[in-house]
C-alpha cells in the first residue's frame, strides 16, 4: 500500500486508493512504528473503516495502531448521528476497557522495603487470570443496577465515594443504558467476575513518579517526585465479549434488512437510530457501566490492600478514570460547521483539552500522564493512542 507523506509523523490513505472508501484515512506514526504497522492488516482495516456508511472527516488511526476485529485496534471513527451506523466492531468486544490512576500519600521509599508484602497482599484481595470469579456475591437485580447506574452501586454498597464519581469519565454512567439489552447469557458470564481483572494485558500496577515535565499540572494533580500512583487497566470482562458476540451477529443481519454494504463482515454495522442501533447502544452502555463498577471495585480492594500493610491513614484518590473502548455521541468541527456526530474509538483514549490522558508503558517501561490539548480537536476528534504500541502481533510475540 502506497501511503502519502503529510510530515513526519502523518501519513495519508487517500480515499482513491480503493473503491467504495467515503473519505480519506490518517495514520499518526513515524517512520519506526510505521514499518511495524505494515507488518499486519492494520492499515488495509484503516481504509476498510472509510467505508462505513455515514462517515465523516477522515477515518484515524493512532499510533499504536494493529490489526483488530473489523476495525484496527487503534482506530477512530466519527459517524453522522443522523445517517450514519454503529459498528460494535468500532468498539471492540472488551467495551470499555479503560485506565484508572489512583494517587497515594505514600512516597517510593516508605512503600520499597514492603514491596513483596504489597504485591502479595494485593494478589490476594485483586483476583486476576482467564476466566474465574471474584469475591463479590451480587444478585441478579444487583447486575441490573450496575449495568444502569455503574459505581454508583460500589458506593452505595461502601466501595468508594462521590469523590471517585468526580474524577471518572462521564462519572461512570452512560444515560440510556438497558439492562434488557444485555442478553442472559452475557449476564451469566459477567455476574461472578465483578471485581476482577483478567488476563491477556490487562493489569494492575504499583508506579512511582519518575519525571515531571510540567509542575504546574503536576502540582494540581498533588503528583510530586517518587510519589507512589496505582494504574489499573481492565474492562467488561466476559459480559462485554458476549455483548459484541451477540450484536455482531444480530447486526450482520440487518445489514440485509438496511441494504448496507462493507467490505468486511466484521463491520456488521446498522443505522443509528433503528432498532437494532439502539439496542447495541444500550446494551453498549450497560457493559461500560459495568466496566467502570468493576475497576471502582477493584480499586476499592487495592485500597484496601494498602491500608493493611501502610495502615488506615493511607490516601489513594482517584486521579481520573477513561474508557478507550467505546462509541459515544459527542459535537465536533466537520469541515467548517458543528456537528453531531457518533466517535467510535477502539484502542484510543477520548483526550479533550485538559483531560488527563494515560498512555501505559509495556512491562518495565515508564507509563505516562499527559494532558489533552485544543490541537487534538482538529486533528483526531479529540483522541489520543491508549497504550505504548508493540513491534509484533499478539501471536508474533509468544
Amino acid at each position: 500500500m502506497h501511503l502519502e507523506k503529510i510530515d513526519d509523523y502523518r501519513w495519508l490513505i487517500p480515499r482513491t486508493y480503493k473503491a467504495g472508501m467515503r473519505t480519506d484515512t490518517m495514520i499518526f506514526a513515524n517512520e519506526q512504528l510505521l514499518e511495524a504497522i505494515r507488518r499486519d492488516q492494520s492499515l488495509e482495516q484503516a481504509a476498510n473503516v472509510a467505508m462505513l456508511p455515514g462517515i465523516v472527516g477522515r477515518a484515524l488511526a493512532m499510533p499504536d495502531i494493529h490489526q483488530g476485529y473489523g476495525f484496527p485496534i487503534g482506530g477512530v471513527a466519527a459517524v453522522d448521528e443522523e445517517h450514519g451506523v454503529v459498528s460494535p466492531g468500532g468498539v471492540g468486544f472488551d467495551i470499555n476497557c479503560g485506565v484508572r490512576l489512583l494517587g497515594s500519600s505514600l512516597t517510593r521509599k516508605e512503600v520499597q522495603p514492603k514491596l513483596r508484602d504489597l504485591v502479595h497482599q494485593l494478589f490476594r484481595d485483586v483476583p486476576s487470570g482467564t476466566g474465574g470469579s471474584g469475591p463479590l456475591r451480587i444478585s441478579d437485580g444487583d447486575l441490573n443496577q450496575v449495568l444502569e447506574k455503574g459505581p454508583r452501586w460500589a458506593i452505595e454498597h461502601e466501595m468508594g465515594s462521590e469523590a471517585d464519581l468526580d474524577h471518572t469519565e462521564e462519572r461512570g454512567c452512560i444515560a440510556g443504558a438497558d439492562p434488557y439489552a444485555v442478553s442472559a447469557r452475557a449476564k451469566q458470564r459477567g455476574k461472578p467476575q465483578l471485581g476482577t481483572l483478567g488476563s491477556g494485558n490487562h493489569f494492575l500496577e504499583v508506579q512511582y513518579v519518575d519525571e515531571i515535565f510540567d509542575d504546574q499540572t503536576a502540582s494540581q494533580y498533588r503528583l510530586a517526585k517518587d510519589r507512589i500512583v496505582l494504574l489499573i487497566h481492565t474492562g467488561s470482562r466476559g459480559l462485554g465479549h458476549q455483548v459484541c458476540t451477540d450484536y455482531v451477529a444480530q447486526l450482520d443481519e440487518a445489514m440485509r434488512r438496511y441494504d448496507l454494504h462493507v467490505p468486511d463482515r466484521q463491520l456488521a454495522c446498522a443505522p443509528i437510530h433503528s432498532p437494532e442501533g439502539q439496542r447495541y447502544l444500550k446494551a453498549m452502555a450497560a457493559s461500560a457501566n459495568f466496566a467502570w463498577t468493576n475497576r471502582q471495585c477493584i480499586a476499592h480492594a487495592a485500597r484496601g490492600a494498602f491500608k493493611r500493610i501502610f495502615g488506615e491513614d493511607t490516601h489513594m484518590p482517584v486521579i481520573y478514570d477513561v474508557a478507550h473502548n467505546i462509541a459515544k455521541l459527542e459535537t465536533h468541527i466537520v469541515g467548517d460547521r458543528k456537528k453531531r456526530v457518533l466517535v467510535h474509538r477502539k484502542g484510543a483514549t477520548r483526550a479533550f483539552p485538559g483531560q488527563p490522558v494515560f498512555i501505559p508503558g509495556s512491562m518495565g517501561t515508564a507509563s505516562y500522564f499527559l494532558l489533552g490539548q485544543e490541537g487534538s480537536m482538529r486533528e483526531t476528534l479529540g483522541s489520543a493512542c491508549h497504550e505504548a504500541g508493540r513491534a509484533a502481533s499478539r501471536w508474533g510475540a509468544m
